[in-house]
């Protein structure tokens, strides 16, 4: 049986949360992200918004239908935000994307209404369907085309909630990419060359390392297609 909790010592690094002085946390619900790439709503709304001190006051937020995630209304505290998921706050019109900073944690960035209406999401799979192809991506949404001019590892720009697509990024060199995991994880750069599994890769600063391709979150052809990451 799955705990209801878990334990702050033992909770993802990527969680901007205190590990000392409470004992546990909200173990989110199962995910597609993943909890390494999500965090429950719950934490997001009072410890990282800041908007509620207590979870009673989070629970209130949420029955009053004030949230919505990717376009969706979202009424439980375990609700897994995840990497590029959009958060709307109602009562005050405000947008919050879910991104991972230069340090590797997870932060929820201020976004402008129009942001707001659309995210970046990669491409984890493909699948063949009667007449079409169905992409699969890695918030769990499945979007079904006509024609496949899509690879695994390409991104796509889609709406939200209905996830009509906008644009499409290829994982090639010259793209603008973010990294979600390793030593290098939050970093934001360009792609410089590509050999077998690994990417050499040049961040903001000039400084060029090499990653693994599945660390690859490709977020624009050349330039950051959306606001991305903190300003300095």
């Amino acid at each position: 049986m799955t705990k209801r909790h878990i334990k702050r010592l033992a909770m993802p690094a990527t969680w901007p949360i205190k590990r000392r002085g409470i004992k546990y946390t909200t173990r989110p619900f199962p995910a597609s992200h993943g909890i390494g790439l999500s965090i429950p709503l719950k934490l997001v709304i009072r410890d990282m918004l800041e908007l509620a001190q207590t979870s009673k006051e989070v629970q209130h937020i949420l029955k009053n239908k004030n949230i919505l995630v990717d376009g969706k209304r979202r009424e439980e505290l375990k609700f897994s935000m995840g990497l590029m998921d959009v958060l709307e706050c109602k009562d005050i019109q405000s947008y919050h994307r879910m991104i991972l900073d230069s340090k590797g944690k997870l932060n929820v960035i201020p976004i402008d209404k129009k942001e707001g209406k659309s995210k970046i999401c990669k491409i984890v799979g493909k699948t063949k369907i009667k007449g079409a192809t169905q992409i699969n991506l890695h918030d769990g949404k499945n979007i079904a085309v006509q024609k496949d001019s899509y690879k695994v590892g390409d991104s796509l720009l889609i709406t939200v909630p209905d996830a009509s697509i906008k644009e499409h990024f290829a994982f090639k060199k010259g793209a603008y990419v973010l990294l979600t995991s390793g030593k290098h994880a939050g970093d934001t750069g360009t792609i410089e060359d590509m050999k077998a599994d690994k990417v050499i890769f040049k961040n903001q600063d000039g400084k060029v390392s090499e990653t693994l391709k599945t660390y690859i979150f490709v977020v624009g052809d050349g330039k950051p297609s959306m606001t991305v990451q903190i300003e300095k």
